[in-house]
């Protein structure tokens, strides 16, 4: 398996800062979120892609009330893993449709060392989150280094085990690859 890793080490969670420092044909791919992640209805937790380059990805969410899973207290802290999925999800998508492809379905196999410091999202809040690559195999394996920011404040952190196979249906039908 070969694996590429990323070698940056920032930290740096800031949408705005992010975004002035990336080259706007890494950007092009910002507006439709349901065109690059493969969930459609209440399930498409993301508003908007905001930034999506070789490395990273950052996106926004706002917790409705009107959401699956939002209670009295907001969105309980362990969607916080379905919000990086989904964010990775739309990397994926980014960089499928700036290939000419279309985004292909991915699988979340698992996350390390989820840590939150919220019980839950607040109703209201808006979320930045970002996901950097750690590494890629050339067998569909992925690693992501992950973050949730609100107001400003890193309030939720993992890294994220994905899959995504060459060939989705074939995977599920049970096909190995």
């Amino acid at each position: 398996m070969t694996m590429n890793t990323s070698t940056n080490t920032s930290t740096d969670t800031s949408t705005n800062a992010a975004a002035s420092r990336v080259p706007a044909e890494a950007d092009k791919d910002r507006g439709d979120i349901g065109a690059m992640v493969p969930h459609g209805g209440a399930m498409l937790l993301l508003d908007a892609l905001i930034h999506a380059d070789e490395e990273h990805a950052i996106a926004r969410a706002t917790v409705r009330p009107t959401q699956l899973f939002v209670d009295a207290h907001g969105m309980p802290a362990w969607v916080g893993v379905e919000y990086m999925a989904q964010t990775i999800a739309a990397w994926s998508g980014a960089r499928a449709r700036r290939a000419g492809n279309a985004p292909a379905i991915g699988f979340l196999l698992g996350s390390r060392r989820y840590a939150c410091d919220v019980p839950a999202f607040p109703r209201g809040s808006v979320l930045t989150i970002t996901a950097r690559v750690e590494l890629i195999g050339d067998n569909g394996l992925g690693m992501f280094s992950c973050a949730i920011d609100t107001d400003g404040r890193e309030v939720a952190r993992a890294n994220v085990s994905v899959f995504q196979p060459a060939d989705a249906q074939a995977f599920l039908q049970g096909h190995k690859p």
